[in-house]
């Protein structure tokens, strides 16, 4: 089969990549003009790949030196903050953890 770009490979038979229905996904905001609360949906780059992904959840904010939480479940956050989010693509996509696949683990938000 002919491999094009974006596609993603690896081992079928000892690691095969899995596509995800949706993932948490620790987000820190550098600039964006008002706020994000649950809903917002833009486009996620990740690798190759150009998808939506809405957020679904935000979780919790950390702090964005130690990653220790500083609020559970807020309504929204803004320039500045980072945080825990469930992210749901808009069709499938292979992403990874950072920790196993460092390239796969991380992704930026336009």
């Amino acid at each position: 089969k002919e491999l094009r770009r974006g596609y993603v490979a690896g081992d079928s038979k000892a690691n095969p990549p899995k596509g995800a229905s949706d993932f948490m996904a620790q987000v820190i905001v550098l600039n964006h003009p008002g706020q994000i609360s649950n809903g917002y949906t833009p486009v996620l780059d990740c690798h190759t790949a150009h998808i939506a992904c809405k957020f679904a959840e935000i979780k919790e904010k950390v702090d964005r030196r130690t990653g220790k939480s500083t609020e559970d479940n807020p309504k929204a956050i803004k320039s500045g903050d980072a945080a825990i989010v469930n992210l749901v693509p808009t069709k499938p996509m292979c992403v990874e953890s950072f920790q196993e696949f460092p390239p796969l683990g991380r992704f930026a938000v336009r």
